[in-house]
């Protein structure tokens, strides 16, 4: 085992071996990616078959908060220990105005939450935190009927709205021919930074569709 290990750092670097025994490691990352997904989208793929809280007659969600992912600049932690107890479940269902279901909310501090070093209760609150700091563009906040736009319309869309938010820190993606979700990348005190290369996944179709909030 110990030859292995010297075998391991001459080929690879004692750097390389410090990056992965560092990582899912609660509290070691190095900035979060926000997830915002298209509620129509989702709900109209998923979500109305299972008829899903988020898509409840008079819920009229937009973009909502996938979640808030702590990340490396070379792949993200998932599942992490944790000495921090789970939220409670009124904890959880607490995020539902802006998550959709406190369901997600627990599903989300499970797999990503964990790995921030955060409490439960400062997780959600950094969480809310982190989609506040956001202003979603006006025309996407009642949108009355389904549109087709490019994916960078949408993105300028944002950077417009956000002064300080530059191209490298947004990116937009797509599922088919819908839009899925818009990912923006935050420094762990929440200012907008450029996104590492793995989270650079831009939807490369010439146009998507918005379905219409209902």
């Amino acid at each position: 085992m110990r030859a292995a290990i010297f075998l391991a750092a001459a080929l690879f670097g004692s750097g390389a071996l410090a990056q992965s025994g560092g990582r899912h490691i609660a509290g070691e990352f190095d900035y979060y990616v926000m997830s915002l997904s298209w509620s129509p989208a989702w709900c109209a793929r998923t979500g109305d078959r299972r008829e899903a809280e988020q898509c409840a007659p008079g819920r009229n969600l937009g973009f909502v908060l996938h979640g808030l992912w702590p990340n490396y600049e070379d792949g993200w932690p998932e599942n992490c220990r944790t000495a921090e107890r789970d939220p409670a479940r009124r904890e959880s269902q607490a995020m539902a105005d802006i998550m959709g279901s406190g369901g997600l909310a627990w599903y989300q501090w499970q797999k990503h939450g964990r790995c921030s070093g955060l409490s439960a209760a400062a997780y959600y609150d950094t969480s809310r935190e982190a989609f506040d700091s956001i202003t979603i563009p006006n025309y996407f906040q009642d949108l009355a009927r389904d549109i087709s736009l490019s994916p960078r319309l949408i993105e300028d869309a944002f950077i417009d709205a956000n002064p300080g938010l530059e191209p490298d820190a947004i990116t937009v993606l797509c599922r088919g021919q819908d839009l899925y979700e818009v990912r923006i990348c935050l420094t762990k005190d929440l200012d907008p930074r450029a996104c590492s290369i793995d989270a650079r996944r831009d939807c490369a179709r010439d146009s998507v569709i918005m379905e219409r909030i209902r």
